[in-house]
């Protein structure tokens, strides 16, 4: 070996340094291993990162109002809902094309079933609106029709608006042509018609399939054009395609029959005058809410600011304290009878142990709709064991006992349900506590009880902690069993979830009332860690 290899770095066998060639092959380990996770990896974050952060966001978004509403709420800036006066014309300008594209594009319904949700009435007065909504832009679509009827043509229109290259490709095409694009000449000149042009042709491409060439435009196209030419549209000196009918169209307006907006939204119906509803809009214009947290406990957001919601409207607050104190009674009841079951099975000889391990778990056997109606027919005034308490005489047949259709009801058959799940946590610890400690102590003169409980129990609290928060995370979260055995003061917060998703379609709610499920779990959790420790949690 030579002076050099002694002095220098110490290599591997291909030559390279040895610490390289050390990091190197950590660095390949490390790679293997994520590699043989990943699917995993990508499951978890699929089935289950991936659904609580869309619920996360779905709690407090609210872009709806915005995207649909863009000018209005931009106008409702200058307006303040303490004046206590109705916003002006500028404001009822913007709803008008607003609700006008809105209709077009059937998207003022879902507007109004959103702001529903805050001011009862919205839903009925959006949809009546953009009935006829388009009657309002009529009236200008006709006047500019009996003044040339080329304002009937589509396809001048197109030429008049779109780019000339693209009006040259779009003439004649097939489907729906190539996409617009907008003349930028017109744009300067003539820039809200353009803008709604604009609109028009995207939506009829995109939505309809269609040509903008061989489309008549929006009326709302033609209302614009009239506003753009009353407040000086720069057409002067305008020399390109249609600048004749344009100066025509410029000279005539003044004599125009024109459209307050405002009249004619008061017209359709005459909430529109409400300083609440607009206080409203204004109040839920924002991309985020709040609204939906605050819902979530009885509280709302109004144009005042947050307030309370009346005794008779105030149901969720009292519906997650009956869920997390049934849950917690449960979970009691579920420990107070599993835990001599898992006794005996870590207790008998094995041919006695599996017997009883078969009937705790035949249960899974069949589903769990199954076991849940069988506890209807059991529990139920006329079911099997009030006719067994009257038949023994406990009962006369006029006291037979209520068990259904109430808390009671729920917390059996749930018990019942979820019973297996702390038996067996509670057994995979129990087998593992060697019986020489019990023999041990009782021949130091313990007592049965007093072995029991200071060597025999202290070694059996991890299975304890296992089980209960199984059964408590389930429980809490469980929706058949209360919805078909816990009648109206059974149920759970679940069950409101799910009439929120399933029948009122607010989203929004259903979201923020599972966010907060989702964070009293996640505060119990770590309560339980600070009081037991969650490394004394152990399943076997």
């Amino acid at each position: 070996m030579s002076d050099a290899t002694q002095t220098g770095p110490m290599l591997a066998a291909d030559g390279r340094p040895l610490k390289a060639s050390l990091n190197r092959a950590l660095r390949r380990q490390k790679i293997r291993a994520l590699m043989l996770i990943a699917p995993l990896l990508i499951f978890i974050l699929i089935t289950f990162i991936a659904p609580i952060a869309d619920m996360l966001f779905r709690s407090v978004e609210n872009n709806i109002v915005s995207d649909t509403l863009p000018r209005t709420v931009e106008a409702l800036d200058e307006w303040t809902y303490a004046s206590g006066e109705m916003p002006g014309e500028p404001v009822f300008d913007a709803m008008f094309v607003d609700m006008f594209i809105a209709a077009e594009k059937k998207e003022h319904t879902r507007l109004g079933s959103r702001l529903n949700y805050q001011e009862t009435g919205i839903s009925s007065l959006f949809r009546q609106t953009g009935r006829d909504v388009g009657d309002m832009a009529e009236v200008y679509e006709d006047q500019f029709d009996a003044l040339n009827e080329i304002w009937r043509d589509g396809a001048f229109w197109a030429q008049l608006m779109g780019d000339p290259d693209w009006f040259e490709n779009a003439q004649g095409a097939e489907d729906d042509g190539p996409r617009f694009r907008i003349n930028s000449e017109m744009e300067d000149r003539l820039p809200r018609t353009a803008e709604i042009y604009r609109e028009f042709a995207r939506y009829t491409q995109n939505a309809e399939g269609d040509n903008p060439v061989e489309e008549r435009p929006w009326p709302l196209v033609h209302a614009m054009l009239y506003a753009d030419l009353t407040e000086g549209a720069a057409i002067d000196a305008y020399q390109g395609f249609g600048a004749a009918e344009l100066l025509a169209a410029k000279e005539a307006v003044p004599g125009f029959e024109t459209q307050p907006y405002r009249d004619a939204f008061l017209e359709v119906d005459d909430d529109w005058g409400n300083v609440e509803m607009w206080g409203t809009i204004k109040a839920y214009s924002g991309e985020f809410t709040s609204g939906y947290f605050l819902n979530a406990v009885d509280r709302e957001l109004t144009p005042q600011g947050v307030e309370t919601l009346p005794s008779s409207q105030s149901v969720y607050l009292k519906l997650f304290w009956r869920t997390i104190w049934m849950s917690l009674t449960i979970t009691f009841m579920t420990i107070l009878l599993g835990y001599p079951v898992a006794y005996l099975l870590a207790s008998l000889p094995m041919r006695k142990s599996s017997l009883l391990m078969i009937l705790v778990l035949l249960p899974f056997w069949t589903s769990l709709l199954v076991r849940t109606s069988a506890w209807k027919v059991l529990l139920q005034q006329q079911g099997v064991i009030n006719d067994i308490l009257v038949w023994a005489g406990v009962l006369s047949d006029s006291g037979r006992l209520i068990m259904i259709n109430n808390q009671l009801g729920t917390i059996i058959a749930m018990t019942h349900i979820l019973l297996p799940f702390m038996i067996l946590p509670l057994y995979s610890v129990m087998a593992t506590i060697p019986p020489s400690y019990v023999r041990a102590a009782k021949s130091l003169g313990g007592t049965n009880w007093v072995t029991f409980w200071r060597v025999y129990f202290p070694q059996s609290v991890p299975g304890i902690g296992a089980g209960s928060i199984l059964v408590f995370i389930l429980a809490i979260g469980y929706y058949i069993t209360p919805a078909l055995v816990g009648g109206t003061d059974g149920i759970f917060i679940s069950n409101r979830i799910a009439y929120h998703i399933s029948s009122s379609l607010n989203w929004g709610l259903a979201a923020a009332l599972g966010t907060i499920l989702l964070a009293a779990v996640l505060v119990l959790y770590w309560a339980y860690d600070r009081i037991v420790g969650i490394d004394n949690v152990k399943l076997g």
